[in-house]
């Protein structure tokens, strides 16, 4: 197993890098950082995500270097987690006309990310051995700084008209740059806003985080929409219009048929969970979070799903939107409340309302009496 350090790179072409970043390690208070990719089309840079902490900043800059000359850019942001977004305002110290674009839809937690933690570790309360959401979710958030998601020319990526985009046989809608040959795509899995990046004169697919595991852990994760992308990839590296595939958390890159391989695994990991967790959940169909969770992260590491960045945190909160997945919900707001399937009868009729009152006529002798 090759083992790399921040900032190291991954030479793609004369042309184009993967900068690599790191790992989550809660226990020695290191953020993970998510890789980057440099490339070089014509006259412009094109920087997708830049990671955090001013050591990745710098290797940042040391691979725009490597790929001149250039005398514009355009910084494209794949998703708004802190991992991708910190250095953002390194956009305007590349000393050239710059376009910088982000999804709206994550625009709130780039905005207040403490915010955005506590909604998705309040979920999990019950369930993992955590401080107050509150407080953990401040903690999290610490690693991260500096924070800076935005610089003088960000704009988010639907203030320009949406594109419908073919590649090969399939059809995309996003947005494309400098004369197509970079072409953003929704993908929105991981979260609301995640988009994936083609880099067409390379053969790059950038997947950022949507092959982040086979489930989804974050409260605006889509787990369908995370196994639609990955299914539509595959489809463009059989066909041949990818030919190398990066992602956020993977410090590798992946070529031809082997990709193939590695996103069917991703997707057969996404449906054998999902009949694992459906036997967890026991004849009854009704399971507390703490008890499913330690089961369900069992089944996890014998399968190997747990993602780029396992921790009992994310393991907690993938295991919490898999009940969700399963049909599931909490039968109260209580600490560890039992979650089960909502009772499927048909609603009673409501009770016939009386007859309004004609124009003119007089009150009931009950109203009467009142006076």
């Amino acid at each position: 197993m090759t083992v790399t350090a921040l900032g190291d790179r991954i030479e793609i072409d004369d042309r184009t890098v993967l900068v690599l970043g790191q790992e989550l390690d809660l226990e020695h208070d290191q953020p993970d950082v998510a890789n980057a990719l440099v490339h070089r089309v014509g006259d412009t840079l094109v920087l997708v995500d830049t990671g955090v902490t001013p050591a990745f900043r710098a290797a940042l800059r040391e691979a725009t270097d490597r790929v001149r000359p250039w005398s514009r850019a355009l910084v494209l942001t794949t998703h708004g987690h802190p991992d991708h977004v910190a250095n953002n305002d390194l956009a305007d110290e590349l000393g050239v006309p710059v376009e910088h674009y982000v999804p709206a839809l994550d625009l709130d937690q780039m905005r207040a990310p403490a915010s955005y933690w506590v909604r998705a570790l309040e979920r999990i309360a019950g369930a993992a051995a955590l401080p107050a959401p509150a407080l953990a979710a401040d903690e999290l958030v610490s690693l991260f700084h500096p924070m800076r998601p935005f610089g003088a020319t960000t704009r988010t990526y639907e203030e320009r008209p949406l594109e419908r985009i073919r590649i090969g046989s399939l059809r995309f809608t996003g947005w494309t740059f400098a004369d197509g040959a970079v072409r953003v795509l929704r993908s929105q899995g991981h979260c609301a806003g995640h988009v994936i990046v083609h880099l067409r004169d390379c053969g790059v697919l950038h997947l950022s985080d949507e092959g982040n595991g086979p489930c989804g852990a974050m409260a605006d994760a889509d787990q369908l929409k995370i196994q639609t992308t990955l299914g539509a990839v595959a489809r463009l590296f059989e066909e041949g219009e990818a030919s190398l595939l990066t992602d956020g958390h993977t410090f590798a890159v992946r070529r031809g048929a082997e990709v193939v391989r590695y996103l069917d695994t991703l997707l057969e990991q996404a449906t054998a969970l999902q009949a694992a967790a459906l036997g967890l959940t026991g004849e009854n169909r009704r399971v507390r979070p703490s008890s499913f969770t330690a089961r369900y992260g069992e089944t996890v590491a014998e399968l190997g799903g747990g993602g780029a960045n396992p921790n009992s945190m994310f393991n907690t909160m993938v295991a919490v939107n898999q009940l969700r997945e399963l049909g599931l919900r909490p039968e109260s707001d209580g600490f560890d409340a039992p979650w089960s399937r909502p009772v499927l009868k048909n609603p009673q009729p409501d009770p016939p309302r009386p007859a309004a009152a004609a124009p003119g006529s007089q009150p009931t002798s009950t109203l009467r009496g009142a006076r």
